[in-house]
């Protein structure tokens, strides 16, 4: 029979973020944003993947696989750390993406996340948005942020998520960790019986519907802290993409209660260092305040960022100018920079062309 513990091992030991396993290839690690086979494996046969998908796949997600040809869960691997694993069909065969979640939470220094983030967690009601896209540390952030509040604040701290990744002992809160697909049936059914459950602070692993994206407004509106994610990037954007999920009918009164229950977007995106060794995180921070929630309200989220800008002193960041301190620091390539600048004019007129 394969197995897959020697595979979980060497991702684990060489730090990389991510497993894949496929027919016809070796295995790949994800390591500082490349791709590398693991030396001393031949190609991998549909048999061989099975037995290893066998090995640590729940009963019941081999049925979903079975049924609809792909099944998400997580898996601990031992007490080194835990992988969220996505089992999928291709071509008629079986693959697999193991995504590593380190055992042990991060500090805000170790991630990098702008001092003003952790003021936030001392808020007792509004809804804070981690958005960026995939692999981009979006869970990361938001488990630095729920552990400060466990070991800091006496709140009951309610997770939905699917699956679990990092795991919360109890401390000065009170933590409860629902997993959807095992403890309850979908995010919004398990946002729904949340708010008779004596929550202070919903995390919500993903607002991926009208109903939870409701749920979630209404619960930061009455009076809790809910963190919710998003796969946008940038705070105008995810504002937008909010607002967009309604029906028109229904948009303007959405645009009146994202402004006064909406208290931060955190954008975030990974970007492979200047020297090649790991990768760097570059944030966008918007803080609602007086005139961001105008615009709003008055649909004029175009006008976001240029409030994000000349608001560095109340803690914003404009994920442009992000970029830009990131390379003065010689922390990232200039191209790199070029790449994904939002407005790539403005960096390059920044950045003098003969940097």
């Amino acid at each position: 029979m394969a197995d897959i513990i020697p595979l979980l091992d060497a991702c684990f030991e060489r730090n990389a973020s991510d497993l894949h396993i496929s027919v016809g290839r070796a295995p790949v690690l994800r390591e500082k944003g490349g791709l590398r086979e693991i030396e001393g494996h031949g190609p991998l046969t549909h048999e061989v993947i099975a037995d290893m998908v066998r090995q640590i796949t729940p009963a019941r997600n081999l049925e979903e696989l079975e049924n609809i040809g792909t099944t998400d869960f997580g898996y601990a691997h031992g007490e080194k750390c835990r992988y969220r694993v996505d089992v999928l069909t291709q071509k008629g065969n079986w693959g697999a993406v193991l995504r590593l979640i380190p055992h042990k939470l991060l500090s805000f220094e170790q991630i990098g996340l702008p001092e003003a983030c952790q003021n936030l967690l001392d808020l007792h009601r509004g809804l804070i948005l981690v958005t960026g896209p995939t692999g981009s540390g979006k869970t990361t952030t938001l488990s630095t942020m729920i552990d400060w509040i466990n070991r800091n604040r006496e709140t009951h701290i309610i997770t939905i998520e699917d699956p679990i990744e990092y795991y919360h002992t109890h401390q000065k809160s009170q933590v409860t960790q629902r997993e959807v697909g095992t403890d309850v049936p979908s995010f919004a059914e398990a946002m729904r019986r949340s708010l008779r459950q004596d929550p202070d602070v919903i995390l919500l692993g993903e607002m991926r519907d009208l109903e939870t994206t409701s749920s979630a407004i209404t619960a930061a509106e009455t009076g809790h802290l809910v963190f919710g994610t998003l796969h946008t990037t940038g705070a105008a954007r995810t504002v937008d993409r909010i607002i967009d999920q309604y029906p028109t009918d229904q948009q303007e009164q959405v645009r009146s209660q994202l402004a006064v229950s909406l208290v931060a977007v955190i954008s975030q995106i990974l970007i492979p260092t200047a020297d090649g060794n790991s990768r760097a995180a570059a944030f966008e921070v918007m803080i609602t305040n007086p005139a961001i929630e105008n615009h709003i309200r008055k649909c004029e989220t175009y006008k976001i960022p240029s409030v994000i800008q000349t608001s560095r002193r109340q803690g914003m960041l404009l994920m442009d100018d992000c970029l830009v301190d990131l390379y003065r620091d010689g922390r990232i390539a200039k191209d790199e920079v070029l790449d994904r600048a939002f407005d790539r004019k403005f960096v390059e007129t920044r950045l003098g062309g003969g940097v």
